[in-house]
C-alpha cells in the first residue's frame, strides 16, 4: 500500500519560503500514516527556450502534475510579489487546467503560506490570492485556527489565513512562526487522513 502524502509545493528565491516549507513538512511528518513531499517549481524565463536543467542542482526537486494530481492534501507557498504569488508558481498553476477538467483535486484539503521582506509587504493579500486557483480546483481551504496560541503571541509572521514569515533580512524563522508552520502542516495531514487520504 502506498503511503498518502501532503504535497508541500513552493517557490523560493532567497530561501525564506523554503524554510517555511520545511517547517510545514515537519508538521506533516509529526502525524503517523502520512508523509510530506517537498517540491518546487523552476523560475520562469523571458525567452521561449528551456534554460534550466530538468533537475535542480540543490533543494527540492521540481513538481510534476502527477504529484499534484495524486496528493492527499496541498500546502502551497510563495514569496509575495506586489501582494500576489510569484510568477513561477502562477505559471505552474496555469498549466493545471487538465486537472481542473478532470476534477482531480476536488475535496482535497489545501493551505497556503508566504514570506515577505517587510512587515506589511502583502502577506495576507498574497495568501488570499493564492487560495483562488485552489477554490477553482474544488479544494477545501484550511487555515490556522485561533486555538493555536501563537496566533495571539507572534510578533513576526503568522496569520489565520496560513503560515507566514517576515524575513527582516533573515531566512531564520521565529519560534512563533515555526510553531504555526508545524500546526498548519499537522492540521493538513489530519484533515487528509480524516477525509480518506484520496490518491
Amino acid at each position: 500500500m502506498v503511503t498518502p502524502y501532503v504535497l508541500v509545493l513552493y517557490y523560493s528565491r532567497h530561501g525564506a519560503t523554503a524554510e517555511l516549507a520545511q517547517a510545514i513538512a515537519r508538521g506533516v511528518e509529526s502525524v503517523s500514516g502520512i508523509e510530506a513531499k517537498l517540491r518546487t517549481v523552476p523560475s520562469v524565463s523571458p525567452d521561449t527556450e528551456a534554460s534550466l536543467p530538468q533537475v535542480p542542482t540543490d533543494g527540492a526537486v521540481y513538481c510534476s502534475k502527477d504529484e499534484l494530481r495524486h496528493c492527499s492534501a496541498l500546502a502551497l507557498g510563495s514569496p509575495t510579489r506586489f501582494g500576489n504569488m510569484a510568477a513561477p508558481l502562477k505559471y505552474f498553476l496555469d498549466g493545471t487546467s487538465d486537472l481542473w477538467l478532470n476534477g482531480d483535486l476536488i475535496d482535497k484539503p489545501a493551505g497556503v503560506f508566504t514570506s515577505t521582506g517587510s512587515l506589511h509587504g502583502g502577506q495576507e493579500t498574497t495568501l488570499t490570492s493564492m487560495m483562488l486557483p485552489l477554490l477553482h480546483h474544488g479544494m477545501l481551504i484550511s487555515g490556522i485556527p485561533y486555538s493555536e496560541a501563537e496566533l495571539n503571541n507572534t510578533r513576526h509572521g503568522g496569520t489565520p489565513y496560513g503560515a507566514s514569515h517576515w524575513s527582516d533580512a533573515s531566512t531564520e524563522l521565529s519560534d512563533s512562526e515555526r510553531t504555526l508552520c508545524h500546526a498548519q502542516g499537522a492540521r493538513l495531514a489530519k484533515l487528509a487522513l480524516a477525509l480518506g487520504a484520496q490518491r
